[in-house]
Parts: structure tokens; C-alpha cells; sequence
């Protein structure tokens, strides 16, 4: 029999395209994805019945309370969460490996071109539950985090990643307001569920950083989406962080993947050149199955 991974938050974004595209990446591993319809991960002793019964031999955790929004507004429900199911299911996995899906929002956002040895600073609730959760899972020498930042690509119930949340909100006939002065490294989620299940096969835990190796703005990723989601046509608006009301946010999470990097056997593309390479092929454009340019 084929060894089995489980992956939790199998609904989520970066979930679903682990599991899509397992059958290419990963054909040696038998796949299982859970997700909150399946178990409450804050229910602690449903949580260990489950992996008792279900005996992975690895485990890469997506689940997570990620909206900044929702974080803020229920930081003890975000700790639950984010904190403590995911600590709980890591000393369920003790002596199998571990794969954690974190954030850059540890960091405070006011240098980028963040590296694994700079020391994190959260200026928001999920930033702060993100860290808490990698300090415990990093005292298992044999388990893994890797952060990541702005995820691209369509999920399943269709909210998910960010180009979701522009294009649902200009078919609304809503305005799209993208700060000039805020960066990040966007990332297709097809590229982060190929460097994941490499980073199974390659046996070699630890922390890890994951972006694109471009740094865009906001409105410059706004932007290069334009041809290939008209519906933004009309509704992009050039605001400022300097003007942000709401939750806290990083200016710069920009990110060094050196590391990683180093690990794979492909090219880890930025977010323009991965759309550019979409294009000459005339592929789809989230096609779930690509991990490259």
C-alpha cells in the first residue's frame, strides 16, 4: 500500500490544490484531505480520534482562521485555532513529518526582502497567532514551517484567494481600491502545492520561506490582472496604505526564498512571469496541474 499523507483545511485554497494536484507530484503517496465539515480541529479529542484512526505517515496542516478581519474580531477564536489545534495535532504527529502552511504577517512589514533568520515582529492578531503556532511546531526538530504571503488561484467555493475577492467584487459594480505602497511576492497556489510536496519527499525540515521572486504592489498586480480578468476593467482605484482604516497590515512582506530554493528541481517563477508563460502556452489560467513557468 501506498504510504498516506493527510491534509487538513482540504477545502482551503493551497489544500485543494495539494490534493488536485497530488496525481502529478506526488503519485508515491496516498492523499486524504479533511476538512471542518469532516472534524472541528478545535475539538481536541475528536482531533486525536481521527489521526489515531487514520494513521498518516506524514502531515501537511492548511487549516487555518486567515482572514486578518475575522482575526481581529475574534482573537481568542483565532488562537483556538490557529494556535492551539494546530499545536495539538503536531504532538499528534510526533514522530512523523510535519508541514506547517504559515505567513509572512509575522514580520511588521516595515523592510521586506525578509529571510528566514530576521526576527518577526506581528502587528496583527493572525500575524501573532501564526507565530505562537510556528514556535511550538518548531521545537520537533523533524517537523517543517513554511511561510508564505498572497496566494493566486480559484477555489472551490470560489472566495479564497485574493483574485477571487477583486473579481467577485468589481462584478458587483464595486470599486477595487489597491495600494501603490503596499508589497508583496504573489505566488500561484499550483507552484506552493509543488514545492510542499517536494519539500515531503526531500526529508530536510525546518523553516522556510515562499514567495514569487518578484516584489509588486498591490496596483501593479491589480494591474497585470487586467487581461485576464476584464471584469476589473473600469474598477481599479490607486489608494494608499498611508489611508488604510481597518485591521493592521503590513506594508512590505516581501520575501528571500534562497533557502527553499535551493531544496527544488524547478525554478520558483514571479507572479508576472508565470502569467506571461500562461499566455504563450495559451493554458488556463489557474491551471492547477502547472507548477512552473
Amino acid at each position: 500500500m501506498a504510504p498516506f499523507v493527510l491534509i487538513t483545511g482540504a477545502a482551503g485554497l493551497i489544500g485543494h490544490y495539494l490534493i488536485k494536484t497530488a496525481p502529478r507530484w506526488a503519485p508515491q503517496w496516498d492523499v486524504r484531505g479533511i476538512t471542518r465539515q469532516d472534524v472541528d480541529l478545535t475539538d481536541a479529542e475528536r482531533l486525536t480520534g481521527v489521526v489515531r484512526s487514520l494513521k498518516p505517515l506524514a502531515v501537511i496542516h492548511c487549516a487555518a482562521l486567515s482572514r486578518t478581519k475575522d482575526c481581529e474580531q475574534d482573537p481568542e477564536q483565532a488562537r483556538r485555532i490557529n494556535v492551539d489545534a494546530t499545536a495539538h495535532l503536531a504532538q499528534l504527529s510526533q514522530r512523523i513529518p510535519f508541514i506547517f502552511l504559515s505567513s509572512g504577517e509575522v514580520f511588521d512589514g516595515r523592510t521586506g526582502w525578509y529571510g528566514e533568520m530576521d526576527k518577526p515582529n506581528p502587528i496583527n492578531v493572525y500575524g501573532q497567532t501564526k507565530l505562537e503556532a510556528e514556535q511550538a511546531i518548531l521545537q520537533n526538530p523533524g517537523h517543517t514551517v513554511v511561510r508564505i504571503v498572497l496566494t493566486a488561484g480559484i477555489s472551490e467555493t470560489g472566495d479564497r484567494s485574493f483574485v477571487e475577492d477583486m473579481c467577485r467584487t468589481a462584478k458587483a459594480g464595486k470599486d477595487v481600491t489597491l495600494y501603490a505602497d503596499e508589497f508583496r511576492c504573489p505566488i500561484p497556489a499550483g507552484v506552493i502545492a509543488r514545492v510542499v510536496w517536494e519539500l515531503v519527499d526531500r526529508k530536510q525540515p525546518g523553516l522556510y520561506h515562499l514567495g514569487g521572486n518578484e516584489r509588486l504592489s498591490r496596483w501593479e498586480i491589480g494591474e497585470t490582472l487586467l487581461p485576464w480578468c476584464p471584469e476589473l476593467k473600469g474598477h481599479l482605484m490607486k489608494g494608499s496604505a498611508r489611508n488604510h482604516i481597518g485591521s493592521p497590515r503590513p506594508a512590505d512582506l516581501s520575501l528571500r526564498y534562497d533557502k527553499i530554493q535551493n531544496l527544488l528541481s524547478f525554478r520558483i517563477p514571479g507572479f508576472r512571469e508565470w502569467l506571461a508563460g500562461r499566455s504563450r502556452r495559451g493554458a488556463d489560467l489557474w491551471d492547477y496541474l502547472d507548477g512552473s513557468p
